[in-house]
């Protein structure tokens, strides 16, 4: 299926409750309370009304009476307080994928070699940060791409999921279109769209409006795009070199709002879908604790007489932070030693704190994870058994992903390896490797060590199962060393003389 090649809608309407929620969903992640109060319409009021917009019907209203939708009065200064708890949990979220790099294993030593200088830092780097995208967005897609102007071997590519167009056939994707904007001049937006089919990547360019696609135009009317126009072929396409799609959709959870909707039910679904009203409380309790300091500070009320006054004509004023002020109109004299009045509200800290962390709990346990993970719960030294135990939600979470991860991420290798023969060449096979994700709970050495102790003692396990207890991320050949050397050093290597002949 080529490119449109006509005006149409952009994005498409169908994708319309996908790009909403997800710009809700990003929203919360960026952490920006601005951002907050434009989606929820909270911004300061203006009219007789500032409240207006919570009274109305339809969407509209129902955003406006969340507590970021409450507008601020004219006049007043903002008071409302974020708690970034959205950010912490999709970057956690990638902690437990990602702390440390998968391993890939395949066969051919050429290409093991190759592959071991394409999983360099740079690619834990991208995968820690896709993991978070789609634990944000509600999947993510991979590709592998290259620049021979500045790299000698391609690289893999994190694509947003609000930045495509994916076409799934019976549960997998079958071709998708990614797409940005490159520029925008007097009402005319310009778009780049990269359509990816089996062995072929389509590019072209579109002048249009906010939201119409527009016609395409030549690939070298923009900066962004002329690039291309030397490289693709009279079709627009590029040749990947991988008989397949070169492009990986790992969904970050089963999809809930749109099962039944055919088009979206394979996107996948954000760690933040449905606890946004959680997160909203939570803001609300932490704004109203912080307003209670505000209102706790120690005043004292004086008569206007008291003020500082600003001349003949100009009122007085006063300073909301000095420990002295008065509302109070009242006539001074010998006696009025008496009319200062002390001001000191309470400070409700113990019924904030538990508020505020029975809502983050409830946050976490609906988004798949432990408190344990997030540091509630204390530091304490345990062991790793212990830490799995007090974790286990955020394991089960964490394995549910793997599975959705592993073959996602096999295939981009795969991909990632053909592109790399076909571009730089070189002895390699382009193959789906084995992939084998790391645990994220480390077992305490001293711990481990006493358990191969006792299994020694014992004798219940061989040696070389020892030397893998105690190095698991060891490969075969470092195992086999270190129990030939263990063997040496202990007497256990001299050749059987009953086995070798000599005797008669």
């Amino acid at each position: 299926m080529p490119l449109p090649t006509g005006d149409m809608p952009w994005p498409p309407p169908h994708l319309k409750p996908a790009l909403d929620a997800m710009h809700t969903w990003d929203t919360w992640w960026s952490g920006d309370p601005d951002r907050l109060e434009s989606l929820y319409g909270g911004t300061s009021g203006t009219g007789p009304d500032p409240k207006r917009l919570q009274y109305s019907s339809g969407l509209l209203g129902r955003f406006a009476r969340w507590w970021w939708g409450t507008p601020t009065a004219p006049g007043e200064r903002r008071t409302k307080v974020h708690v970034p708890l959205a950010g912490d949990l999709c970057s956690g979220s990638a902690d437990l994928l990602f702390s440390e790099p998968p391993k890939f294993t395949v066969d051919g030593a050429s290409t093991a070699k190759r592959l071991d200088a394409l999983a360099d830092d740079g690619m834990l780097a991208t995968l820690q940060t896709a993991a978070e995208v789609g634990a944000a967005l509600g999947g993510v897609y991979l590709r592998p791409v290259y620049d021979t102007d500045i790299a000698d071997r391609p690289w893999l590519d994190a694509v947003h999921a609000d930045s495509a167009v994916p076409e799934f056939r019976w549960g997998r994707l079958a071709a998708v279109t990614f797409w940005k904007v490159v520029r925008k001049e007097d009402g005319q937006v310009w778009r780049h769209l990269e359509r990816h089919e089996r062995g072929v990547i389509l590019h072209g360019l579109y002048q249009g409006t906010a939201d119409k696609l527009g016609h395409p135009v030549p690939l070298e009317d923009s900066e962004a795009t002329q690039g291309f126009a030397i490289v693709v072929n009279d079709l627009g396409a590029i040749e990947t070199g991988y008989d397949g799609l070169d492009v990986a959709h790992i969904p970050n959870q089963a999809s809930r709002r749109w099962r039944k909707d055919h088009t979206l039910k394979d996107l996948g679904r954000s760690d933040l879908d449905g606890v946004e009203g959680l997160m909203d409380q939570l803001d609300e309790t932490y704004s109203s604790w912080m307003r209670d300091i505000r209102l706790g500070k120690g005043r004292i009320i004086v008569p206007n007489a008291y003020l500082q006054n600003l001349g003949p004509g100009q009122g007085a004023t006063w300073n909301p932070d000095q420990e002295a002020f008065a509302g109070i109109d009242m006539l001074t004299g010998p006696d009025s030693g008496n009319q200062l009045t002390v001001a000191q509200f309470a400070i409700r800290v113990q019924e904030h704190r538990e508020t505020a962390e029975d809502l983050v709990n409830q946050i976490l346990r609906s988004a798949g994870y432990s408190g344990q993970t997030f540091g509630i719960g204390g530091d304490v030294a345990v062991t790793a058994t212990e830490v799995t135990a007090r974790e286990r939600r955020s394991m089960t979470t964490r394995g549910r992903k793997i599975l959705r991860w592993r073959p996602a991420l096999a295939h981009a290798i795969e991909a990632l390896l053909a592109v790399d023969k076909q571009v730089y060449g070189g002895d390699i096979t382009p193959q789906r490797p084995t992939v084998e994700f790391e645990d994220s709970v480390q077992e305490d050495p001293l711990t481990l060590a006493n358990t191969v102790d006792v299994l020694r003692r014992a004798n219940a396990a061989s040696t070389e199962t020892l030397v893998r207890m105690a190095h698991p991320e060891w490969d075969k050949t470092l195992v086999a060393a270190e129990v030939q050397r263990i063997q040496g050093e202990s007497g256990m290597a001299v050749p059987d003389p009953m086995q070798t002949g000599a005797l008669p």
